[in-house]
């Protein structure tokens, strides 16, 4: 695991955008998962402001690790969020870009996504394999759709599974535990300080940790990167020195 600390969140941002090219720069194909949320919706900012003519599009392919069951017009949509301030800016074909269809219903599209996923992707040990996995983490630990009253859905066996919103209600597509754990890489962006306590909490094993989703996050072949925030990392940073 690295920490990868920077002053603020735009900072956060830079600094993942040039993670990001390195990936993208390192394969001749590239599979990547992505997240919704503020801090990624500037990573994209800053990739396509900066970095649009680093990348070879042609070769990487853009899967969304959620996605909320409303249609990809809808300003809740992650695909919305994404093709606004990414895909529209960037020479990408439009066949690397396989959107989760949160029109669908929800159980038809889980299982949908799970058989793409699988059918496409390259795999390691018999599970499909992302080459990088970007997660956010909420301020209650949940991560992907993954939520703490719906935790048992990490170790599903299926790829994909149907998670609601413990508040809202709001039914969501998410890959699950087997899929993040086998990734390449998995990188998190978390930001602010109502994720300080999470943070501390996940990165030093304490007791209440199990109790977030994201604390599961282990990829087998260790590679796990955390991009954070001075404000988030606050007292991870505070206990090491």
């Amino acid at each position: 695991m690295t920490l990868n600390v920077s002053s603020s969140k735009v900072e956060v941002a830079k600094n993942f955008a040039n993670y990001f090219v390195e990936i993208c720069k390192s394969k001749p194909v590239v599979h990547i998962a992505l997240s919704g949320g503020s801090t990624p919706k500037i990573v994209f900012d800053e990739l396509a402001a900066n970095h649009k003519t680093a990348i070879d599009w042609a070769k990487v392919h853009l899967y969304w690790g959620d996605e909320r069951c409303v249609w990809p017009y809808d300003d809740e949509s992650n695909y919305k969020m994404t093709y606004n301030h990414l895909i529209s800016k960037i020479d990408i074909p439009e066949l690397n870009i396989h959107r989760i269809k949160g029109e669908n219903g929800p159980r038809y599209e889980a299982e949908h996504y799970s058989q793409f996923l699988n059918i496409v992707l390259p795999k390691t040990n018999g599970i499909p394999t992302f080459d990088l996995v970007i997660l956010g983490m909420g301020d209650d630990g949940h991560t992907a759709s993954i939520f703490p009253n719906q935790i048992e859905l990490w170790n599903s066996e299926n790829y994909c599974e149907v998670a609601e919103h413990p508040v809202s209600g709001q039914k969501r597509i998410t890959i699950t535990g087997q899929l993040i754990n086998n990734a390449e890489t998995v990188a998190f962006l978390v930001t602010g300080e109502s994720k300080t306590e999470r943070v501390y909490e996940i990165l030093n094993n304490k007791d209440l940790a199990t109790m977030y989703p994201a604390s599961l996050v282990v990829p087998t072949k260790g590679n796990l990167e955390w991009f954070l925030d001075e404000a988030a990392a606050a007292k991870v940073t505070s206990a090491q020195s």
